[in-house]
Formats: C-alpha cells, sequence, structure tokens
C-alpha cells in the first residue's frame, strides 16, 4: 500500500475512465438473503483482488483464513521503469523502488502462504511510481484473470479514498459486469475507512452510478479465533509495510473486516438468476 502512514498528505486523483459498467447492465449474481450471509460459509472457488501487496490480508485475512485455497490478484505490483525513491518505500526501508517491489512481492508470497492462498501479480504500477495504467488496460486484466481463475465467488475493494483503490475498484465492477454466475462482493478497504466521512463519500458516488450497496452481517469475529490467528500470522510477514505504519498506523489495521453486496439501484433484494 502506498502512504498509508500519511494519509492526509495524499491528494485525491480522479479515475481516468468512466467506470463501464452502467449499472443497469450489472449482472452480478446476487444470492438470495445476501446481506444475511456468513461470508466464513460458502463453497467454491475463492478470488480476492487487491490493490496493493498486503491490501487483501488487511482486509480480508479473516474470510482468506476461513477458505484455504484462495486465489489473491494483486494489481499494482510492478517496479517503474527507472529506479526512484518515495517517501513510502523511504519509509518502508528501501533504497529504492527496484528494492521495494521486489522485497513486497517477496513478503506477500509468505503472507499468503500463511493462509494457503496462491498469489497472482499483475504488471501495473502504482500511483506513487507516476506511472498508473489506464482504466482498459486494468479491465482486460482482469478478465484474464477470471478466466483463468474460474471463481466461484469475488471479492473486491470498495474503493475508498486512494485513487489506486478507486481504480481497481471500478475496473473490478467493468470485469464482472457480463459474469452473471458470479457472487461478487466488496469489501471496505482497510485502513481507508478510518478517515471520517469516506464511506459515505464512495456510497454515494456509487449510487450516482445506478450502484447501491447493502452491508452484509458478518459472524463475530470471536467466534474464529482461529483465523484471527492466522490473519494476525500473516501481517506479520508485511514486515517493511508495518515499519512504514509505526505503532500509531498499526493500531488502526485491528478492526472487524466489513462487507458489503452490490445490487444496480432498481433491484430488489432478490436473485437475479
Amino acid at each position: 500500500m502506498f502512504l498509508k502512514g500519511a494519509m492526509g498528505r495524499l491528494a485525491r486523483q480522479q479515475t481516468r475512465a468512466n467506470v463501464e459498467c452502467s449499472l443497469l447492465a450489472m449482472n452480478f449474481h446476487v444470492p438470495p438473503h445476501a446481506a444475511q450471509k456468513d461470508l466464513m460459509k460458502f463453497d467454491g472457488p475463492l478470488l480476492v483482488v487487491s490493490p496493493h501487496l498486503d491490501d487483501a490480508v488487511l482486509s480480508c485475512g479473516l474470510l482468506l483464513a476461513a477458505h484455504p485455497a484462495a486465489t489473491v490478484c494483486t494489481i499494482f505490483t510492478s517496479a517503474p521503469a527507472g529506479d526512484m525513491m518515495t517517501d513510502w518505500d523511504r519509509a518502508s526501508g528501501f533504497a529504492g523502488a527496484f528494492e521495494a517491489t521486489r522485497a513486497r512481492r517477496t513478503e506477500d508470497v509468505c503472507a499468503l502462504s500463511v493462509l494457503r492462498a496462491s498469489p497472482i501479480h499483475l504488471p501495473f504500477c502504482d500511483a506513487q511510481y507516476l506511472s498508473s495504467p489506464s482504466h482498459e488496460a486494468l479491465v482486460a486484466a482482469l478478465r484474464a484473470t477470471l478466466l483463468e481463475v474460474k471463481p466461484a465467488t469475488v471479492l473486491f475493494p470498495l474503493g475508498l479514498f486512494h485513487s489506486d483503490h478507486t481504480m481497481a475498484s471500478d475496473a473490478c465492477l467493468a470485469a464482472l459486469r457480463s459474469l452473471k454466475e458470479l457472487a461478487a462482493y466488496a469489501y471496505e478497504d482497510v485502513p481507508y475507512r478510518n478517515i471520517p466521512g469516506i464511506l459515505q463519500e464512495r456510497l454515494g458516488a456509487l449510487l450516482e452510478q445506478r450502484i447501491k450497496v447493502s452491508p452484509i452481517d458478518m459472524a463475530d469475529a470471536g467466534a474464529h479465533a482461529r483465523y484471527l490467528q492466522l490473519k494476525q500470522a500473516a501481517l506479520g510477514r508485511y514486515g517493511s509495510q508495518l515499519r512504514a505504519f509505526g505503532p500509531e498506523g498499526r493500531a488502526a489495521l485491528d478492526s472487524p473486516e466489513r462487507y458489503w453486496v452490490l445490487r444496480a439501484a432498481n433491484e430488489s433484494g432478490s436473485s437475479r438468476d
């Protein structure tokens, strides 16, 4: 994740393309009574889309622990064309972007192995390297990943605050548009969801695109103590990122996971099978 310990200094960027999915054309499969669904309990292959190398474990670690053999596809994992130094990479203890991206990919493989999940690293640069991909390139890569993994359920970021997170969320919405057989849910982006008003801002933006979202009641995390232990062990593998967060930033990472089901604004709560 980029500049997570300095959220107040990160300028919001506008996504370069409108989301392809007019929500009237959204074809997500919405299971009956999805708002009451315990996401700890579902069958079939799971794919979690992660903007950066650690977002999936930060935001979905309990759920990943409950579903061994999941796949985590991380979008922004590549180094820039030329080496450079950013504030976040410096705070993480690296000498430059080349070292940072190599080490962080290794950290990710180690972290996901704790959860028995498989990594996919897409070749895109995150915003700190000043070389963001196009919306179309992201959508094409995600569609190819969906065809390769063939998941039954997909989790993707709600798209809070950070331009990379919003780009990832919008690209997922577009890539999932025609795959009505998939169950798709959005997760709240940790730690950005702690910014006052940011969740409401994103929900309002989605509603303007004719997408409405409803929270899913998760089972009490206390009932899944063994999953929490695995999540904490996996998070510990992201040593460089924990260093950059510092003690204050790390405190914001320990919060319940929250998920949302998305529907076209003119839908009822029933399935669209």
